[in-house]
C-alpha cells in the first residue's frame, strides 16, 4: 500500500504542489528534479497502488484517466510530443511507491532518465 508516501502526502494536502492538472481520481505537477525539460508527473489520488500493474488490474478507468491527462499536458507543454514511463519496483527505478507516470518531452537525448 502506498499510503505512507511523498505523494499521498501530496494528495492530502501536506505537501504543496503547483498542480498542473486535476480531476476527480489524478492529480499532477512538475517532478521536482526535473529529468527533462517538460518533466510532470500523474498520479492516481488513490493511495491503494504501489506500481501501475496494481492499478490496472483493479482500477482500468484511473489508469486511462492518468494517460488521458498525460496527453493533456503534453499538448499543452510539449506540442503533443512526449514520453511517458510508469517505473515498476525498486530495480526498475521506482523510488517513490504510489504507482506514477513520468511525462516527459523535450531534449531527452541528453539527460539521464532517473527513476522515482
Amino acid at each position: 500500500m502506498a499510503a505512507d508516501t511523498v505523494f499521498a502526502k501530496i494528495v492530502s494536502g501536506e505537501i504543496p504542489v503547483e498542480i498542473l492538472a486535476e480531476t476527480d481520481r489524478v492529480l499532477a505537477f512538475p517532478d521536482i528534479s526535473p529529468q527533462a525539460p517538460v518533466h510532470i508527473l500523474v498520479i492516481p489520488k488513490s493511495t491503494a497502488y504501489e506500481n501501475v500493474a496494481e492499478l490496472a488490474a483493479a482500477e482500468p478507468e484511473t489508469l486511462a484517466e492518468m494517460i488521458a491527462v498525460a496527453k493533456r499536458l503534453a499538448e499543452t507543454h510539449a506540442n503533443g510530443e512526449y514520453r511517458l514511463i510508469f517505473n515498476s519496483g525498486a530495480t526498475a527505478g521506482q523510488t517513490v511507491f504510489h504507482v506514477h507516470a513520468h511525462v516527459l518531452a523535450g531534449d531527452l537525448e541528453e539527460r539521464s532518465l532517473g527513476g522515482s
